[in-house]
């Protein structure tokens, strides 16, 4: 029978994070990736950054030495807490969590002196220009000078800008947030009137795509809550565990009267568990699943509808028991 261990001891061990272990027991096995960012050698596919860790190899994440012993190497609870004290405490040399002390400055790109490139890769994508000149002229995406990367921006409720999402208008498949970008104020498109409805949309791409699917049915994208989560989110291997994302919860928080919310996300592997697990994570509300009838995503189904794709492009993802968005 294993040993039992008081609930303040276990808490105890729980006090330290996985990069204050390592940088007190073994140094050595740590990789340094970044200035606050680090892999390990044992368990290449583990990234330690801002006090939490994340194997992506198995999608498993945690913030504690003592999750990382218990679900990577496979420790007991009991071969875990000892780990962690078998020495005192009070003697570890914590690692500051520069994450949570210094403030985020959103660096923003610069802007190039024209949006030609950027207009030109979003219509491409089947994007409606009507809608890509309103995201212009609101300031809500831009070119990036030197790259010519689209850039898409996300403000506070003061007006403030929070986010910067960069994707790159060529072949080379650059996505990447600006440097002190937060989350929390993804890019977005919200409704000039009350509506209780929320949209939700893994990328800006797909989010902007569905506005054009609703204008070319004559609906009005401008009456929608349409958000986008700024990449896949990536569930809790227990799916029962998993959390709303910021983004969504900050717009919840803030619109009490939303009730029912759209799920948009794409067709692949990644797509569907995060579809699983939002549904159980927004259980209290009214909840859709409306992925791309065929294709990867929204985008995909967007380029087909105008004959940028062929359907053999996208069969590969085609699903039969979504909700087509025509009907």
């Amino acid at each position: 029978m294993a040993k039992y261990i008081p609930k303040e001891i276990v808490n105890k061990a729980k006090e330290i994070d996985l990069l204050t272990y390592f940088m007190n027991n073994n140094p050595a096995e740590l990789v340094r990736k970044g200035a606050d960012t680090y892999s390990l050698k044992t368990h290449d596919s583990v990234i330690i950054s801002n006090g939490l860790w994340h194997r992506f190899s198995t999608n498993e994440a945690g913030k504690t030495a003592l999750d990382y012993l218990m679900k990577v190497e496979k420790m007991t609870l009991q071969e875990a807490v000892s780990s962690i004290l078998n020495r005192d405490i009070t003697t570890y040399i914590k690692v500051e969590n520069k994450f949570n002390k210094v403030p985020k400055i959103l660096v923003i790109p610069e802007k190039a002196e024209s949006n030609k490139e950027v207009i030109e890769y979003l219509k491409n994508r089947g994007i409606d220009e009507d809608i890509i000149n309103y995201c212009v002229e609101n300031n809500l995406i831009y070119q990036e000078n030197k790259t010519n990367n689209v850039v898409f921006l996300g403000y506070d409720n003061e007006g403030n800008i929070k986010y910067a999402g960069c994707r790159s208008t060529n072949e080379k498949k650059i996505m990447r947030d600006a440097k002190g970008s937060s989350k929390e104020f993804s890019f977005r498109l919200l409704s000039n009137i009350k509506n209780n409805s929320l949209h939700l949309f893994e990328s800006s791409i797909d989010l902007l795509s569905y506005a054009t699917l609703l204008k070319i049915k004559g609906y009005d994208y401008k009456n929608q809550n349409l958000l986008a989560l700024a990449g896949v989110y990536q569930s809790s291997k227990n799916i029962e565990n998993s959390k709303v994302p910021i983004a969504v919860q900050s717009f919840l928080d803030k619109n009490k009267n939303i009730q029912d919310i759209v799920l948009h996300f794409d067709n692949d592997r990644a797509g569907r568990d995060a579809t699983k697990a939002l549904i159980i994570a927004l259980r209290k509300y009214n909840i859709y699943d409306i992925p791309a009838p065929y294709g990867k995503d929204i985008n995909d189904y967007l380029c087909y509808k105008l004959g940028l794709k062929k359907r053999q492009e996208i069969d590969q993802y085609k699903t039969k028991k979504v909700q087509d968005i025509d009907r």
